[in-house]
């Protein structure tokens, strides 16, 4: 399995939360191209480029680019900022839209079980997280229970490219 530098993990994450309901709303790719030019872990990065390369990667592999990332993730050794930085990341794109959809929800949760952070850590920082953070009573904690749960849940369609130009003019 390759390493992957902890920007394109936020990236890869932002990208995938927002891809786990079945559509990518403007505001998404606005928020997360945002995010990523606030962060100073994104310095000389083609957005546009990078969003279309996992655009394409989603297309081609559907739920095992998913499975991959949720891989990549579990095998990742990060410090408990990082984890608080990917459930930043991961929150704020898949509120971007003002609707949280359940498989949203249960994308979350999977990231969840990736992470060492405790609970009351996260709840510290964004109390309104306890629902995200509750065990689901139909599926065990196991991170591949909740992965195969949530793509059993949902038929990833095939995604438009992502042109940065038309969502400045709208």
């Amino acid at each position: 399995m390759e390493t992957i530098t902890f920007d394109k993990l936020l990236l890869k994450t932002a990208f995938c939360c927002m891809a786990s309901d079945g559509k990518i709303d403007k505001r998404e790719v606005e928020l997360i191209k945002k995010m990523c030019k606030q962060s100073p872990l994104f310095i000389d990065f083609d957005f546009g480029k990078e969003i279309n390369i996992l655009l394409e990667k989603i297309n081609n592999r559907g739920s095992e680019f998913i499975q991959y990332y949720f891989d990549l993730l579990n095998k990742s050794d990060l410090s408990e900022q990082e984890e608080l930085t990917i459930i930043d990341f991961a929150i704020n794109t898949i509120n971007a839209d003002d609707v949280i959809e359940y498989s949203e929800v249960k994308f979350f949760k999977a990231i969840r079980k990736c992470l060492n952070v405790s609970d009351e850590n996260i709840l510290a920082i964004y109390p309104d997280l306890d629902t995200y953070l509750e065990e689901d009573i139909d599926t065990e904690s196991k991170l591949d229970k909740l992965v195969n749960n949530y793509l059993k849940s949902i038929e990833l369609p095939q995604f438009e490219q992502i042109h940065l130009e038309n969502l400045e003019n709208e």
